[in-house]
């Protein structure tokens, strides 16, 4: 439901009622379950728009009222906390959606045992955070058995087991193993094709990740095409602000760049880059990733005293934001490091 845009304009419409029947300074107690699911609700339509920062505290206050209400074990509690793991994962915030998702698979493992639908999700959320904090080889022990659960409980098709087979393959390309995560990817957009049709918000995911691996492994002009092809549904479906959409447009930046295109691909990139700052802000992981991209193609065009300047930016950056030890930050001091090289000075 919250993966189809053609439902979005209802929620709008039905949104000023919601924020008024919450209201916190209403009398609530008598009918708090309500309070939290239209809460939660609301909070998820507004992440599917695309903006993480406005639902972030109608999932915080809903998380709070079932675990003040109903204790940090009751179902509905442990549902509210994935939902604002996500949300904290998706504004940057790593660490504390590691926390929560951890807490939540141990209690889901405990109550539920390892093979029931709800704590696959858990281990799926959990391994996105090891993942985005740099732990590719635990993510991927994590993911690999959440598919196979999946597969044997749910089958091959089922858009839960795609799930899970989309975030495995994102640690297989991590990790340098570009031909099985192409492999993975292939067959995961074959099925959202047929299960959820070309222009499910699932089906453009898998379509981004298999121009990753494409691109990885030197096929750049069907990169190039597939990126093209899933920017252009993304604008389309979602708007030009939208995180999906940003993260297609950054993708195909570096296609251009590499096929030498570095005009096109800088002109992307500024684009890119503008908006993810307008809308994550200047220190959140994506908007730095992109900001490294575009450092590149002022590299590539021979602007080596402005790539130096956001190489050395990005670089304090994530320093702060992710820690020295974190893949991202050595990538950004060995770009950093190659740019003095070119200006010639000695790597600091």
């Amino acid at each position: 439901m919250w993966n189809n845009p053609a439902v979005w304009p209802q929620w709008q419409s039905l949104l000023p009622h919601v924020f008024a029947a919450v209201a916190p300074d209403r009398p609530l107690d008598d009918v708090a379950d309500d309070v939290s699911w239209l809460l939660d609700r609301a909070a998820t339509y507004r992440q599917a728009l695309g903006d993480p920062c406005a639902p972030l505290p109608l999932f915080q206050r809903a998380y709070a009222l079932d675990r003040d209400r109903l204790g940090d074990d009751h179902p509905d509690t442990l549902a509210k906390a994935i939902n604002l793991a996500l949300d904290l994962h998706a504004l940057g915030d790593y660490e504390q959606a590691r926390i929560l998702d951890e807490d939540t698979l141990a209690r889901r493992r405990a109550q539920l045992g390892n093979d029931h639908l709800y704590t696959l999700t858990a281990a799926n959320n959990l391994a996105l955070n090891l993942h985005a904090l740099g732990d590719y080889p635990q993510a991927r022990i994590l993911n690999e058995d959440a598919l196979i659960r999946c597969r044997r409980l749910l089958g091959d098709d089922h858009p839960d087991t795609l799930i899970s087979a989309n975030i495995l393959a994102r640690d297989l390309r991590a990790l340098g193993d570009h031909e099985q995560a192409r492999t993975l990817d292939e067959d995961t957009l074959s099925r959202r094709r047929q299960v959820l049709g070309d222009d499910h918000l699932d089906t453009l995911t898998s379509a981004h990740n298999l121009a990753l691996d494409l691109r990885a492994l030197g096929d750049l002009e069907r990169a190039r095409t597939l990126n093209e092809d899933t920017l252009t549904r993304c604008r389309r479906l979602l708007g030009d602000d939208h995180p999906d959409t940003l993260s297609s447009a950054h993708s195909l930046g570096r296609d251009l760049r590499e096929l030498g295109d570095y005009q096109q691909a800088r002109t992307l990139h500024e684009d890119t880059l503008t908006r993810y700052r307008r809308l994550l802000g200047d220190d959140h992981p994506d908007t730095l990733s992109t900001a490294d991209e575009l450092a590149f193609d002022l590299h590539a065009s021979g602007d080596y005293q402005q790539a130096y300047a956001l190489h050395a930016d990005t670089l304090t950056r994530r320093r702060r934001v992710l820690g020295n030890e974190h893949p991202h930050t050595l990538q950004s001091a060995k770009n950093l490091a190659a740019e003095l090289q070119e200006l010639g000075e000695p790597p600091q």
